[in-house]
């Protein structure tokens, strides 16, 4: 067994979410989730057949999302994962719910926009994803500040009254 670090290649204010599933059917259905949870959603999403042809299986309503879900999925060559990265102005927060509500979605590793990189158990007979790193360590602890900083730009982009 071999361990790999694959880092998603995107630009740095778009978000993704990386998950597992367990059925081709997922593409249509993660698909038909947001187009239902959010109207006029842009995205592109790419899973990774895990069984028969072993193709990446892709959906979207945004070519240069496709691209991205396309390239990265392949780099990270795990059966049964897949990507999904919104377009500008789309956050995980309005989908995350959605997604994890389609019947085929095992887990999600995680929902971000920060510089990521996956980490690959790779076998003789194929990946898997063992986790990610988000972002960056911690460098202390919030003090007063911070806190009001934090909870004026909840407010701020509309997340908290």
């Amino acid at each position: 067994m071999q361990l790999l670090s694959v880092p998603i290649d995107k630009p740095e204010e778009i978000n993704f979410i990386l998950g597992q599933s367990h059925f081709i059917k997922t593409v249509e259905d993660i698909h038909e989730a947001l187009v239902t949870a959010v109207p006029g959603i842009q995205f592109g999403l790419a899973f990774c057949e895990a069984s028969g042809p072993c193709l990446v299986r892709w959906s979207g309503t945004c070519q240069l999302m496709i691209e991205l879900a396309q390239k990265n999925a392949r780099a990270i060559g795990a059966g049964h994962s897949f990507i999904l990265f919104l377009g500008d102005g789309f956050y995980p927060l309005s989908v995350l719910n959605a997604i994890k509500n389609v019947s085929e979605v095992c887990r999600i590793f995680c929902a971000t926009a920060n510089p990521t990189e996956v980490i690959l158990a790779e076998t003789d007979q194929g990946r898997g994803i063992l986790g990610v790193v988000d972002g960056s360590s911690p460098q202390g602890i919030e003090g007063d500040d911070e806190i009001l900083a934090r909870k004026q730009l909840l407010r701020q982009i509309g997340y908290k009254l």
